[in-house]
């Protein structure tokens, strides 16, 4: 089946005059023009004559971009600055989006922005054009979907929770077929991953982000990995950790136990073998702080529901989820970096493991609230990693269940 565009393309044209430019560049600090220009577009305007006119050509090639996603922008969740426009290598200019830009393009299943620019004596201009993302659906896909639909109304539900907005629902319904593919694909690796050999299945992966692990590693205050169902994470994480024979034995998995036992025992052994510990999610708070204390990591799946009283409702993908507050507590009493990590399937069947930056956790006076903003932060940093390949994530998890809250002892009199 020819993969289908998720929406119309979209265009954007935007127009700046030369001399707003220049009276930004006489009076603002040289410093805080990288409010407005990444470091590379300054030095590719150069100090000549033409410098007003080049920037003004890509300020205007921002704000075109910010005229294609309408409701980021209106809402502050994307600025001029998260737009870089550089060169490629026969000197066209291109868009290299920022990570909140990055995130409303996925959003929008937008693959790409091809711009233009343009300037005369006195005005610059740009047109912003958004290609869309294409859905592949495999026949695989799309039989799950008509003959064995398990838990459709669930994995439709949660898409329309993000997608809705965004994207029409034949699009909707091409990323659920998508995710059934995904899901089929999923049963075969898993039987087939025991009988590979140690050089194919390091062969199978690639990790990326390596230097974000190993500096936070070499901390040593311990790592909590924020991670979630993505890809095939089996797969992703042990053939790709198993690259790095200096944290054997010092990798330890949060997880819950899966039905049926059979599976969860295989699961278990599987991660034994190749030198994984395993925690558990109830009681596990003494376990995860002396691995911390002794500089290991500790791996916590973070994208699923959590209930009262370990579970707080926070904002995820714009509705209100319960979510873990433990690690935001641990993090914040520990010190350890919390480092972001996620897999997916590339279209030739390797997988690839991504490290993203640490993330930062929010001070504030108030302990609670800290809490709960710092686990909007972590929330924030998985809806990035759902949207780059939303039909690898676990949509058949009911995510956004209300948080049931305790009961408080009823008063008595005295």
């Amino acid at each position: 089946m020819e993969p289908a565009a998720s929406d119309a393309v979209r265009c954007a044209i935007d127009t700046v005059d030369i001399a707003r430019i220049e009276r930004l560049l006489r009076e603002t600090p040289a410093a805080a023009l990288t409010d407005f220009f990444a470091a590379s577009e300054l030095a590719d305007a150069g100090e000549g004559p033409g410098r007003a006119a080049s920037l003004a050509a890509r300020f205007a090639a921002k704000e075109a971009c910010l005229k294609l996603f309408p409701r980021e922008t209106g809402l502050a969740q994307i600025v001029p600055a998260d737009f870089t426009v550089a060169k490629d290598g026969f000197g066209a200019p291109q868009i290299v989006p920022g990570a909140n830009a990055r995130a409303a393009m996925d959003r929008h299943r937008v693959d790409d922005i091809a711009v233009s620019l343009s300037h005369s004596a006195t005005t610059a201009s740009a047109v912003a054009l958004a290609r869309p993302r294409a859905t592949r659906v495999p026949l695989a896909g799309r039989l799950l979907w008509r003959f064995a639909p398990i838990r459709r109304d669930v994995i439709v539900d949660n898409l329309r929770r993000v997608f809705g907005a965004h994207l029409p629902h034949a699009e909707i319904e091409r990323l659920a077929q998508a995710h059934y593919a995904h899901l089929a694909r999923l049963a075969g690796e898993f039987l087939r991953y025991r009988w590979l050999s140690a050089t194919r299945r390091r062969a199978l992966v690639r990790v990326e982000g390596v230097e974000h692990f190993t500096q936070a590693w070499e901390a040593k205050r311990g790592i909590l990995v924020l991670t979630g169902h993505f890809g095939n994470f089996e797969v992703a994480t042990l053939a790709g950790l198993a690259q790095f024979p200096q944290v054997h034995g010092h990798i330890h998995f949060v997880r819950r136990p899966i039905k049926p036992r059979w599976l969860d025992a295989l699961v278990h052994r599987r991660m034994r073998r190749a030198g994984f510990g395993t925690i558990g999610k109830r009681g596990s708070l003494d376990e995860v702080l002396a691995l911390l204390a002794r500089g290991d990591a500790v791996v916590v799946p973070f994208d699923q529901h959590a209930q009262a009283p370990d579970g707080i409702e926070v904002e995820f993908f714009g509705h209100p989820a319960g979510t873990f507050r433990s690690l935001a507590i641990i993090a914040l009493a520990t010190g350890a970096p919390v480092v972001p990590a996620a897999s997916w399937r590339e279209p030739d069947g390797t997988h690839v493991l991504r490290f993203e930056p640490p993330l930062p956790p929010v001070a504030c006076d108030d302990p609670g609230e800290e809490i709960r903003r710092t686990t909007r932060v972590y929330n924030a940093a998985l809806e990035r990693l759902v949207l780059r390949h939303p039909e690898q994530w676990w949509w058949v998890h009911r995510r956004w269940k209300p948080v049931r809250r305790r009961a408080r002892p009823a008063a008595t009199g005295g």
